[in-house]
């Protein structure tokens, strides 16, 4: 199992970024495929971005083109760039790994304690 700590959450206004960062120990980090899931007040848990261990990545259409996920295997550190943020981006946001399949509807079996985001209109 990998472990993974969240930061770099905050409040911001709408139309403005922030940059979410994920540190990975634990495991061989590189080979995980690693993800960011998000979970709002009374909604469930929305997978919005994964990556997998050569770097191919896939968005839910509520962020695609608004938030980039990257990763530095040198530093074991997942990113996630959020632009444009909206109020509906407003919840607490999740690291997640897996050394299986990679994909948004995937079982991540690696949680961080998660991060929080607020975006104020």
């Amino acid at each position: 199992q990998v472990q993974l700590v969240e930061s770099g959450g905050g409040s911001v206004q709408a139309g403005g970024s922030l940059r979410l960062s994920c540190v990975a120990s634990g495991s061989t980090y590189s080979n995980y495929c690693m993800g960011w899931f998000r979970q709002a007040p009374g909604k469930e848990r929305e997978g919005i971005v994964v990556i997998d261990s050569g770097g191919r990545t896939t968005y839910a259409d509520s962020v695609k083109g608004r938030f980039t996920i990257s990763k530095d295997n040198a530093k074991n550190t997942l990113y996630l760039q959020m632009n444009s943020l909206k109020s509906e981006d407003t919840a607490m946001y999740y690291c997640v790994a897996s050394n299986s399949y990679c994909g948004l509807r995937a079982r991540f079996g690696s949680w961080g304690q998660g991060t929080q985001v607020t975006v104020s209109s």
